[in-house]
């Protein structure tokens, strides 16, 4: 059976000049540079294996009045009056691919909509369980996070918390740590400031990540090698960062 992707992948790219492009980590769906649809995996930790649509607000309205438990209101281009298909509810992939169809038409010049016909034929996914999707839940992921926990969470005043569905590790209130997966390898962001930034990308496991990049932020890839040592030092260095002087006092062991 294929996968979900494959099986998302192969719906969406079965109308006529359709095309795959990545847009915020996520694979979107274009017409001639008008996107009708987007697949995204737990995003921002909601849960979802999801397939948002390009829709007509009223559309929008009608889908999630008439059965909330499949259909959503997403983040970002929900106001613009997208709506949410939640994949692992249970609704028929022949639906599925007839409201795929609806938000290509809606986007597509009309010569090319005319010729949209939904697939004939349509295979079901080998899974839609999100723990065997998504990287973030893979037993070697899981393990690397335990790892870097034990790291954080020895310093002083510190504990775990969520942003955006991934885990961090705050010095009081500030985050200091996040891990997470990017393009499914699971990564630790870490603060460096500027000058770090400069140096550390001449590593290709280093990267400077979306969002946070502009304000001193690395991340390490810990998929190529987990060195300790090297980790606790990054931890450390973004701890003193953001931790108070009474943390810091701690740290050093002073009274």
């Amino acid at each position: 059976m294929p996968s979900l992707q494959a099986v998302v992948r192969s719906l969406c790219l079965h109308f006529p000049e359709a095309e795959e492009v990545i847009s915020h980590g996520s694979p979107e769906y274009r017409v001639r540079d008008k996107a009708f649809a987007r697949f995204t995996i737990n995003h921002h930790g909601d849960g979802k294996l999801a397939l948002l649509l390009n829709a007509a607000p009223e559309t929008q309205a009608a889908q999630v009045a008439s059965d909330p438990k499949r259909f959503f209101v997403p983040p970002y281009v929900g106001p613009r009056g997208w709506y949410g298909v939640d994949l692992a509810k249970g609704l028929a992939w022949k639906r599925v691919a007839e409201l795929v169809r609806d938000a290509y038409v809606r986007v597509a010049p009309r010569i090319l909509g005319d010729q949209a016909k939904p697939p004939p034929r349509v295979s079901k996914p080998d899974t839609v369980d999100l723990r065997k999707i998504d990287p973030f839940f893979f037993p070697k992921n899981q393990a690397l996070l335990a790892r870097l926990r034990k790291l954080c969470l020895a310093l002083p005043e510190t504990t775990e918390g969520e942003s955006f569905g991934m885990p961090v590790f705050k010095a009081g209130k500030k985050t200091f740590c996040q891990f997470g997966c990017h393009d499914g390898k699971a990564g630790a962001l870490f603060w460096v400031g500027s000058d770090g930034q400069v140096a550390l990308t001449a590593d290709p496991r280093f990267d400077i990540p979306a969002y946070m990049g502009h304000n001193g932020w690395i991340r390490l890839r810990l998929d190529k090698r987990f060195d300790p040592a090297e980790i606790n030092s990054l931890a450390l260095e973004s701890y003193r960062h953001f931790a108070l002087k009474r943390m810091l006092n701690a740290l050093e062991g002073s009274p």
